[in-house]
């Protein structure tokens, strides 16, 4: 039988341009992002100008993770203890906690079999608060037209959680540009590694500005160049905390050059995608989630679904996978597990049951597709998928 030797948590090693830059920046002992000489602006307001100016936005603040960035958000567009949030049901563990840490209420909204938010409970559900984060989970796109839409019309403010759509589109419009404010994560298993990092940005004045001086600028702000001008900043800088979490000039310098290949390493995750999602196309009792032709997409991980699967039955699948070498989560566990869990879970957010939403989490079956993969890694492990899968399978209805 064939197996995978592989592994599911190896990354591609730092560029040598961005260790030659880490390096300088620690010979020159100014790691601290505000600690610069002269008209030197530092590579962390370097990093915000290059990533504003990639994704077409007009502010970006880079802090020291894409959880920050979160509740960074949430406070920069006024959100207080006490209120309710909309968000995802089917997320991670830091979109509820970003919420709950500032003490407001996640209000969850429900999961299609696109993997992607229900807009039809969300439209149902708009009237109950006046923000939602939205996580763009997993990479997946929800219709970006049709959710700006209901929530305009509701005055709904939206947060986007791009950490995994950094460098995603929706009818050419690139992620985290749609919503009043866009959170990305530089995290290890993200798009761009610095182990972790974040950025947020926005085309609002005031809430750059706020977000500027909750990172922790103190009264520094004006050494940022993709920024609001001082005037801004002048209405608000007495009313806004200092919540620091600044990126640091290291891990900046370690981000810039990964910049620059952020389009072709989209390109070549999406080609390890590809690979997989051909190999499990038509596997029975398999379903593979069908992508938007207006979604340009980022397929750094890849999800499948096993729908009214006995529990017993899915996790036969990734005991035989996991056997072969190919290493699978699954978010319809009713413990927490790694990185997965439900939002039933998240016991400081109440929550009522969602049966629709619920079968599908309990499908959902996810596998990380790092860079270090060939594509023919890519194919042998969608055959060991299609064959485990296939043989549970024909067991459970022979």
């Amino acid at each position: 039988m064939e197996k995978f030797t592989g592994n599911f948590t190896q990354q591609e090693p730092i560029p040598d341009e961005a260790i030659e830059a880490a390096v300088a920046v620690m010979k020159s002992g100014r790691l601290h992002r505000y600690n610069v000489v002269g008209d030197d602006p530092g590579e962390v307001a370097l990093l915000e100008q290059e990533f504003a100016a990639a994704i077409g936005a007009t502010y970006c603040v880079a802090v020291a993770s894409g959880g920050y960035a979160l509740a960074c958000a949430l406070r920069a567009v006024g959100v207080k203890p006490g209120d309710r949030v909309l968000t995802n049901a089917f997320t991670l563990a830091p979109v509820p906690g970003a919420i709950a840490s500032i003490g407001a209420m996640p209000v969850f909204v429900g999961v299609t079999e696109q993997l992607v938010i229900d807009l039809d409970d969300l439209a149902g559900k708009a009237g109950q608060a006046d923000v939602l984060m939205l996580s763009h989970m997993r990479g997946h796109l929800a219709d970006m037209d049709r959710l700006m839409a209901i929530c305009d019309a509701a005055g709904v403010k939206v947060i986007e959680d791009c950490a995994h759509t950094m460098g995603a589109k929706w009818r050419g419009r690139f992620s985290g540009t749609d919503g009043l404010v866009g959170c990305y994560s530089t995290q290890t298993y993200k798009h761009l590694n610095s182990g972790e990092g974040g950025f947020l940005v926005t085309d609002d004045d005031e809430i750059a500005a706020r977000a500027v001086i909750l990172s922790g600028s103190y009264m520094l702000y004006g050494r940022h160049l993709a920024a609001p001008g001082p005037e801004v900043f002048e209405r608000v800088k007495y009313h806004t905390p200092n919540v620091s979490g600044r990126m640091d000039n290291l891990r900046a310098a370690i981000l810039r050059p990964q910049l620059k290949r952020l389009k072709a390493q989209c390109e070549a995750w999406n080609a390890r995608y590809r690979a997989v999602e051909a190999g499990l196309r038509g596997a029975p009792g398999l379903t593979v989630v069908e992508r938007p032709e207006q979604e340009y997409f980022v397929g750094s991980s890849i999800q499948f679904l096993l729908f009214d699967w006995a529990e017993e039955k899915i996790a036969a699948v990734m005991e035989r996978c996991a056997a072969r070498g190919v290493e699978l989560k699954w978010f319809g566990g009713a413990e927490p597990s790694g990185f997965t869990s439900r939002y039933d879970s998240w016991r400081y957010a109440p929550s009522t049951r969602m049966p629709a939403s619920d079968r599908v989490l309990k499908a959902i079956l996810d596998m990380r597709l790092p860079l270090t993969f060939s594509l023919e890694d890519c194919a042998l492990i969608a055959r060991i998928i299609r064959a485990e899968v296939g043989a549970v399978y024909q067991g459970e209805t022979a």
